[in-house]
């Protein structure tokens, strides 16, 4: 199997190094191209990204804005197979179909940073066949596990797993000002963790991210109510994250906790205070 791989970047690197197949690199930057071919190894080469050679699968690795685009220049130059590795799903199996109907066609996302390989690989296959199955197979063998999914759904869950995430962490970043060193709670390092932790990576890829899916909105709304809340309403929130991760019981049992403390607060203050008074004897 030979595979064409549109897009010289981490991602499209990372699928040369996974596909058990003859990889050829094309990109709009030649010296990415070669720098891709040459970390893959084992023959891979470089085309033109204007080229007319057919591969037996095409694959796109480009930004999720272009990859339509990708798709529409590219799909004439496979013969049995096209695939994407952008990071969204409708938009560029909707393109497959338009412009390669008759061929197998998918959309893969890798969870995880190329570097952090291998793990969970959203998959969705729109026009699966003998080709998908055996880049999977590949995938498979390289220690990676496939999540079978539709577009719809994948698209659905990038809205919180990544919009939604990103922004707050990055909001965090943000936000957050340095503090004398002993002063770190459990939390607050777990939140520097994922500040860190995302800061390292490619700036536009976050950007790309949060112009193609919806989700921070949410986070900044939810963000605005916590600030501007009194501690009644932020109680009434509080109890509504719990339930939403932690279930009915939890919620009740903060709603339990919060009686008892009112109660006990009452009961106190009706006790006669003998030193300033409240006795009769």
């Amino acid at each position: 199997m030979d595979v064409l791989i549109v897009g010289a970047g981490a991602m499209g690197t990372w699928f040369g190094r996974a596909t058990d197949a003859t990889v050829t690199f094309a990109d709009v930057d030649e010296d990415a191209a070669a720098a891709a071919a040459d970390a893959v190894g084992d023959d891979a080469e470089t085309t033109a990204l204007e080229g007319t050679d057919s591969y037996d699968v095409v694959c796109l690795a480009v930004p999720m804005g272009h990859v339509v685009a990708a798709i529409a220049d590219h799909a004439g130059r496979a013969d049995r197979a096209i695939v994407d590795v952008s990071g969204v799903m409708g938009p560029p199996l909707e393109a497959m179909a338009t412009h390669a109907p008759d061929l197998e066609r998918a959309s893969f996302h890798p969870l995880f940073a190329p570097e952090r390989a291998p793990g969970s690989i959203a998959v969705a296959s729109d026009n699966p066949g003998p080709t998908i199955d055996a880049l999977l197979e590949n995938l498979v063998d390289r220690g990676n596990d496939p999540l079978e999914t539709t577009a719809a759904e994948h698209d659905e869950a990038m809205e919180t797993v990544q919009a939604a995430t990103h922004a707050a962490v990055l909001s965090f970043a943000l936000a957050a000002e340095s503090v004398p060193d002993g002063f770190e709670t459990p939390i607050y390092d777990g939140l520097r963790e994922l500040a860190e932790q995302v800061t390292e990576g490619t700036p536009r890829v976050y950007a790309d991210i949060q112009q193609t899916f919806a989700g921070a909105e949410k986070v900044a709304d939810a963000a605005t109510k916590i600030a501007e809340a009194d501690p009644a309403t932020l109680e009434s929130l509080y109890r509504e994250a719990a339930t939403q991760w932690h279930g009915e019981d939890a919620a009740d049992g903060a709603a339990g906790e919060r009686s008892t403390t009112e109660t006990d607060a009452i009961d106190a203050a009706d006790v006669p205070d003998e030193t300033d008074g409240g006795s009769t004897e």
